[in-house]
């Protein structure tokens, strides 16, 4: 089943006083399965949040539509079905990580057992067990973060959208909010999340987007994205320096595999990029 289906989407901004508006989207389209994590990756400004905010129903598009489960991103059913935490998330500081989360759960409609359990369960999920009591005003950026994916799964969502997860998270923060989009991922949900960090991208994501200046470069698998045709890898087991320098007359029962070599996910997107530029008029840059 497809999980969403975006087709087409424009959408652009008025300018200010009369002047002229910006382009934030052009004619994109994608489709994520359900159970999938899908990254999309940008440079700042390319049209990610932009992106996203059509997806959860925040803004309507221009032209072209957002499906999520077969209905528009528009329908109010919509809203339990899907989990969103956007790049900078405001909570109350003054409330604890579990009061917190008890707030978002009456939000959608929890009481009582049923919420304690929830929140209980969400606490362990990203590790704040022992900060459950601890007002916001002294958590971390990646503690901020873990409890704004905390509040984003309170309803149990079939599709969580991430706008940035990592922004500002400290490697180790950043390490458990990987971690947690894993152990999702292995319950079946389905992550549409954009990142500019790209090694983070390339180690979760099932498929990634190259989006840049509101149009979609590229798009696929990680495997596909990073090959390379013009080059192959020779993997040897257990060979000799004298065999390695040999290597193509005498490798012998040491032959392991002939593999396309690939790419750094990062090398793909700067080339992507640069051959955009490369089209673009003086003018437009």
């Amino acid at each position: 089943m497809t999980a969403v289906d975006i087709c087409d989407v424009h959408k652009s901004f008025p300018g200010h006083w009369g002047r002229g508006g910006a382009y934030a989207v052009r004619g994109v389209s994608l489709r994520i399965a359900e159970g999938e994590v899908y990254g999309l990756i940008g440079p700042n400004g390319s049209g990610k949040s932009t992106l996203m905010k059509m997806l959860v129903g925040l803004l309507r598009p221009d032209a072209g539509s957002c499906r999520v489960f077969e209905r528009a991103a528009s329908h109010a059913d919509n809203r339990r079905s899907i989990g969103f935490l956007p790049e900078n998330p405001y909570f109350y500081k003054f409330l604890s990580g579990a009061e917190t989360l008890r707030f978002y759960g009456r939000l959608c409609g929890l009481r009582g057992r049923a919420l304690r359990e929830r929140t209980r369960e969400l606490l362990q999920l990203v590790g704040l067990e022992e900060a459950a009591e601890r007002r916001l005003g002294g958590y971390s950026k990646g503690m901020l973060q873990r409890i704004g994916l905390a509040q984003a799964m309170v309803q149990n969502p079939r599709l969580l959208v991430l706008d940035e997860p990592t922004a500002g998270v400290d490697p180790i923060g950043s390490r458990s909010i990987r971690d947690i989009i894993l152990q999702l991922r292995e319950r079946g949900v389905t992550i549409f999340l954009c990142s500019h960090l790209l090694e983070q991208v390339q180690e979760v994501c099932d498929r990634v987007g190259i989006l840049y200046q509101g149009s979609l470069l590229a798009e696929g698998s990680i495997a596909e994205l990073t090959e390379d045709s013009r080059r192959s890898c020779i993997t040897l087991r257990d060979a000799s320096p004298e065999l390695i320098a040999q290597m193509r007359r005498c490798a012998g029962n040491c032959w392991e595999s002939c593999t396309p070599a690939r790419n750094s996910l990062e090398s793909v997107f700067l080339r992507g990029i640069r051959a955009k530029m490369n089209t673009i008029s003086p003018e437009r840059r």
